[in-house]
């Protein structure tokens, strides 16, 4: 079963820049994220979703090589590929995985502007090092299914460093 994980950032970058040290995580095997996206906030309050994978482009793709074998049987390759590819297109625009594309647009556009809001669907991860790596990130834990002892370790977590370089100002 995965857990959703639902962090706002204050900047509109700061999600991006964990979203990418997770990726990193992901390519070392601690961590096996399901999906991965980030909404952004801008300073109009139009919510924009950057996915972790461009379903679009990966049905166009696809779509393309099946047209053209389809094509290629019925001595037609290029307009077997055209329409491999159109068809291909559409159903990767119209397809949904992950995370429901409503509730994070939804979510996002209760905060305030130039925030982000980082949403993770994890499959399994190595706590120790991923919470590691996460330390001082900032952000608040705003929606988990996390039980409630791992969302409170989480949050202090991301507050580590945070709360470590306000009193060294001080």
């Amino acid at each position: 079963m995965s857990n959703l994980i639902v962090v706002a950032y204050d900047d509109p970058f700061q999600a991006e820049e964990v979203r990418t040290r997770l990726r990193k995580l992901q390519q070392d095997y601690l961590i096996d994220l399901e999906d991965a996206v980030v909404a952004v906030k801008d300073d109009k309050g139009k919510v924009k979703l950057h996915q972790m994978f461009n379903l679009t482009a990966s049905g166009a793709l696809s779509g393309g090589f099946w047209g053209t074998l389809i094509g290629l049987i019925f001595m037609n390759p290029l307009l077997g590929l055209a329409v491999g590819v159109g068809a291909g297109a559409v159903s990767g625009a119209l397809s949904d995985v992950g995370i429901n594309d409503d509730f994070m647009k939804n979510l996002a556009a209760t905060f305030r502007n130039g925030s982000s809001v980082l949403f993770v669907l994890v499959r399994k991860a190595t706590p120790d090092k991923v919470l590691e790596e996460l330390q001082g990130t900032g952000g608040k834990v705003i929606k988990t299914s996390l039980t409630h002892e791992e969302e409170a370790k989480l949050q202090a977590v991301l507050d580590a460093t945070t709360q470590a370089a306000t009193a060294g100002e001080a």
